[in-house]
C-alpha cells in the first residue's frame, strides 16, 4: 500500500476545509510547506474580512496542528 506524503495529506485537510470556507464566499488554495510552515492563500470573501486571523488561526492551523503535530509549526498567509 503506498502511503500519501506529508504535502498530500495537508491538501487533503484543507480541501475539506474549503467546503466550511466556501459556504460564506470565500476560498483558499494550498501554496506550499518549507521549512515546517504551511503556507495558504485565501481568496475570495476571505480577502479583507476581518475573520480572517480567526478562520486560518483558530480554525485552520489549529486543525493541521492537531494533525501533523510532529510535522508542521503553523500556517502562514501569502496574498
Amino acid at each position: 500500500m503506498e502511503q500519501k506524503t506529508l504535502e498530500e495529506k495537508v491538501k487533503g485537510i484543507i480541501e475539506q476545509l474549503r467546503l466550511y470556507v466556501t459556504q460564506d464566499g470565500g476560498d483558499m488554495e494550498f501554496i506550499a510547506i518549507k521549512n515546517r510552515l504551511v503556507f495558504i492563500r485565501l481568496k475570495g470573501n476571505c480577502v479583507g474580512c476581518g475573520l480572517t486571523d480567526y478562520t486560518y488561526k483558530d480554525g485552520i492551523e489549529s486543525i493541521l496542528l492537531e494533525e501533523f503535530p510532529y510535522d508542521i509549526d503553523g500556517v502562514e498567509l501569502v496574498m
